[in-house]
């Protein structure tokens, strides 16, 4: 059993005692999540690595961001508001964030070890990185870094 699932077991048991009905739930449909990507990637017998729970946390946050600008242009701020809470809680599970100047620097030594020059080797260089990220940063940030470099 990896940390975070046994943190977020922790976690379970300690909102079931503090009586946070809202976090109980966020925490819950997180483990559901994490237990049926590991069963369509692995089978019932699997467990996902780190970098493989971090993306379904991403995806989570990410599907309640949506939620967000959709209750906010629908004029749902009571509802918005609740999403926020529950992006709030899910992003405890993150690793710490890169900064850009670490991204910068790990791009452009991928870069240099890989010897690409063009945007043809852009796949290849987000390959190596998503790797040694890990979930540490956002794709799109680390996308955006890999195209300024390359030509």
């Amino acid at each position: 059993m990896s940390s975070l699932t046994q943190r977020i077991t922790t976690d379970i048991k300690e909102a079931m005692k503090n009586k946070d009905q809202a976090a109980l739930n966020v925490i819950r449909s997180l483990k559901s999540a994490i237990q049926l990507a590991t069963i369509e990637k692995y089978g019932a017998g699997g467990e996902l690595d780190e970098a493989e729970s971090v993306a379904v946390i991403r995806k989570a946050i990410k599907q309640r961001q949506d939620s967000v600008a959709s209750f906010e242009a629908g004029g749902r701020p009571e509802l918005a508001a609740a999403e926020k809470a529950e992006i709030a809680v899910l992003e405890q599970y993150l690793p710490e964030e890169l900064s850009e100047e670490e991204v910068l620097k790990l791009v452009e030594e991928t870069i240099s070890t890989l010897g690409a020059t063009t945007r043809k080797e852009m796949g290849a260089v987000m390959k190596v990185l998503q790797e040694r990220i890990a979930g540490r940063a956002d794709n799109k940030i680390v996308s955006r870094f890999v195209g300024e470099r390359l030509k």
